[in-house]
């Protein structure tokens, strides 16, 4: 019998890579690296969670979609994630004052992306990595209007979206409070995740997905119910608070 994480080899392997390279590093790097040269009293903080979330999401998900192996994605999820936090704390943006709450943030969120793309791999085989870069480009765009204009999308809109948990969650990790802060979207990341692999272990039956998208479902409701995050700035060393 087939493996639950081992698929066919993805359609255009090329192009199916080389979004995993644009998507989970190369862009995200960009975007950081142009906030790195903005004055450091009008740096926009605020997008740092999203640039990492969507990095990781499209490292993640494309990788473990491309693949057709989860773990495939959790690691590439994993190394996006440790890359450009090492990038934006070296380019003076952030600090790491609780490495264990933002270990805790990319573990989860990478788990969680990678069982999404291990499931597009599942169900349309070779072309799930095709369904994987809709996604992240979707939930990217969205958490880019967000920033970019508050307001414009509904709050229950942001709270169905897992990159936005994953955003929440490293944005206050890399806060003084710790990514326990954000415990609703935590805990979100983690309860979707559980259930999506769920579908991918029992695929084809499908039954499953009632419980993967009830439990995202309730989750979300959770996450937007849940008490207001302050909106603290990410801590920064000493060099760049004395810019």
């Amino acid at each position: 019998m087939t493996s639950a994480f081992s698929i066919q080899s993805p359609h255009r392997p090329f192009l199916a890579w080389t979004s995993v390279a644009v998507a989970g590093l190369a862009a995200p790097a960009l975007l950081l690296l142009a906030m790195a040269g903005a004055p450091a009293e009008g740096r926009p903080i605020a997008p740092m969670g999203a640039i990492l979330a969507v990095g990781m999401m499209g490292a993640g998900m494309i990788g473990a979609a491309a693949a057709g192996r989860l773990l495939i994605g959790l690691a590439l999820a994993l190394v996006c994630g440790v890359g450009l936090a090492t990038l934006a704390s070296a380019s003076g943006q952030a600090g790491f004052p609780d490495p264990a709450s933002l270990g805790l943030a990319f573990l989860l969120a990478s788990i969680s992306f990678a069982a999404r793309g291990a499931l597009f791999a599942r169900s349309a085989q070779g072309r799930g990595w095709w369904i994987a870069v809709a996604v992240v480009g979707g939930e990217g765009a969205m958490l880019f209007v967000a920033w970019a204009q508050p307001g414009a999308l509904p709050d229950w809109l942001l709270a169905l979206l897992p990159a936005q948990w994953a955003s929440a969650a490293i944005r206050s990790a890399f806060s003084e409070a710790g990514a326990t802060l954000a415990v609703w979207e935590l805990a979100a990341l983690a309860g979707t995740a559980a259930a999506t692999l769920l579908v991918v272990r029992l695929w084809p039956r499908r039954w499953p997905y009632l419980i993967m998208f009830t439990a995202w479902l309730g989750l979300s409701a959770l996450v937007l119910h849940r008490p207001g995050l302050p909106d603290e700035a990410p801590a920064q060393p000493p060099l760049a608070a004395a810019r």
